[in-house]
């Protein structure tokens, strides 16, 4: 997750815990001692009494007594709310204006509900009523404190008379085998099947959009009554549309918080004043307090469930695939032969009309814009990988070649196809597009002013999806590198400037001035139509990314240097 907080990699000190740990899950003992003996020689192993410590460049000092239980939400998964804060923050946002945090209701629309019937039972539900709660991702579910501590909270709701209402789609999908071993060790697992945890299988589910349909009758409410449910997932990320197009606020929490949200069926509760449930055998209020387990009674259960035997059980013959993928026919050819049939892998048209010599690269001239969009436009919002919509170009594709909608699958999973994801690209249902009517995957044609699917604009260009520039008040650190690698030009307005304050509307044509000699961060001049006159800055960075322009990207520049070899 190091990219949320800016970074490619994380480093983290290795000491007598990381040995511990090692030995807990399976190594064997000759390879311990190697491990230990290599960082201690090449002093990488941590000693926290010893007099030495390490010097760094810079070091940041914590309160620990500050650190309170979090989640993020409801939209980034970088926007951290305190547990005491969600309620009050999420009913403020309801009436604020559309943002990170806000959905811009009116009085009379945060006053709606929705009743239905379900599991034999009536429900009525309003904003903020949690309709899907996963223990999911690869990250939180490798972790035994907190998985342990949501079996231990499911065993005390349970204990106490709590149960979950038949609208919250709950889910288990662990990361590892391991996990289910150890949770049917501790006795646990059937607590949290009982409280509609039930394992799914392991892999990514409910954070990549896996989640599956909501019950149609609890789809149908939502609807009708444009009401911003919530999905609390114990996952990685949280960007808008990709957990289920129909949630609109989606918060990731530790696995007991996602089953504590569970039970409550609401995000819109503060734990500390309000009760999670009422008994259904005392008919009593209980609070969440009442069965949260404590910090030891967590420990003393991993020291009796988490063995190093179910690790070596588990990953004993990890490398020896299945029968089924081992039954699968591999060509021995030279060449990978493609299946025109396929719907996902395709021949992707990368190097297709590439010439030995590079191209002769000059101004753009004449450009559209084919999308004006706000701040905070994540990978989800240009890529997603979540659901396919029925509705979108990508699912008339699959339609066209005999797939049926039940097959659609994700963009996650059809990512070895280049057709369905240029079909994908800026599909989010969430997008904001200053050019559409409407939010949503569309974009007003310029100059017709026919409002269209983005990919269908783009296709009424010379190239499919063919932008050639992005200008943008700032960059995030990896996308920019991914738009130089495509050989795209990615252009900076000068600092306090933005495409509103020079009242760029996005209908006009602009011509962007490249030099034959560009140099890293050189002021770019760009025009327009209607006599807008701007300074960019080029964020090539270094000179091997003009290179890589030059080349019309990192793949013909690589193909180019080993044909020259």
């Amino acid at each position: 997750m190091a990219p949320e907080y800016g970074a490619t990699v994380g480093f983290f000190p290795a000491d007598k815990n990381t040995i511990d740990y090692l030995a807990n899950t399976g190594r064997p003992a000759e390879k311990l001692a190697y491990i230990e003996a290599y960082l201690r020689a090449q002093g990488l192993l941590c000693d926290y009494a010893a007099a030495a410590h390490p010097v760094y460049t810079s070091t940041i000092e914590l309160d620990l007594a500050k650190v309170v239980p979090s989640l993020a939400g409801p939209k980034r998964p970088h926007d951290r709310v305190s547990l005491t804060d969600l309620k009050a923050e999420f009913s403020s946002g309801l009436a604020a204006p559309v943002s990170f945090k806000g959905y811009g209701l009116t009085a009379e629309q945060i006053a709606k509900s929705a009743t239905f019937q379900h599991g034999g039972k009536s429900h009525t539900i309003t904003h903020g009523a949690v309709t899907i709660a996963a223990i999911t991702s690869c990250t939180n579910t490798s972790n035994p404190s907190v998985m342990l501590g949501a079996g231990l909270l499911a065993k005390a709701a349970v204990e106490a008379g709590l149960s979950v209402r038949s609208f919250v789609k709950t889910s288990l999908s662990p990361g590892s085998g391991v996990v289910t071993e150890y949770l049917e060790k501790s006795g646990l697992q059937p607590f949290l099947d009982r409280l509609g945890f039930n394992l799914t299988g392991y892999g990514c589910m409910t954070c990549i959009g896996n989640s599956g349909e909501l019950p149609d009758v609890v789809g149908e409410a939502i609807t009708k009554e444009d009401l911003v449910v919530a999905g609390v997932l114990s996952g990685n990320r949280n960007f808008e549309g990709r957990i289920h197009p129909l949630l609109r606020a989606n918060y990731l929490a530790s696995p007991p918080l996602v089953v504590a949200y569970a039970l409550a069926g609401t995000v819109n509760i503060d734990f500390d004043k309000e009760p999670i449930g009422t008994s259904e055998t005392t008919g009593k209020p209980v609070f969440l307090r009442d069965i949260w387990p404590s910090s030891a009674l967590i420990q003393d259960t991993i020291a009796k469930s988490v063995l190093p035997e179910m690790y070596k059980k588990i990953y004993s013959n990890v490398t020896g695939g299945n029968p089924r993928w081992n039954a699968l026919e591999v060509p021995q050819t030279a060449l990978y032969p493609w299946d025109e049939s396929s719907t996902y892998i395709h021949n992707p048209p990368f190097f297709q009309s590439m010439q030995l010599a590079p191209p002769k690269r000059s101004d753009i001239r004449n450009a559209y814009c084919l999308l004006n969009l706000g701040d905070s436009i994540t990978t989800d919002h240009i890529s997603p990988a979540g659901n396919i919509s029925r509705k979108s170009p990508a699912a008339k594709y699959l339609e066209e070649r005999g797939v049926a909608p039940k097959d659609f699958n994700t963009y996650g999973a059809r990512r070895g196809n280049d057709e369905v994801m240029v079909r994908g690209t800026f599909a989010n249902t969430r997008l904001v597009n200053k050019l559409a009517p409407a939010v949503g995957p569309q974009t007003t044609h310029v100059p017709s002013g026919e409002v269209l699917f983005i990919s269908d604009a783009a296709q009424k260009g010379p190239y499919l999806q063919g932008i050639q520039c992005v200008i943008a008040v700032s960059f995030e650190r990896i996308h920019r590198s991914n738009l130089v690698g495509m050989g795209i030009v990615p252009l900076q307005f000068k600092d306090g400037e933005t495409a509103d304050k020079l009242g760029l509307k996005g209908t006009e044509t602009f011509n962007i001035e490249l030099p034959s000699d560009l140099k890293t961060g050189q002021t770019i001049v760009v025009t327009t139509n209607t006599g807008v006159k701007f300074e960019t800055t080029l964020r090539f960075d270094t000179p091997i990314e003009i290179e890589y322009y030059n080349h019309g990207g990192i793949l013909p520049y690589v193909l180019r240097r080993l044909l020259q070899q």
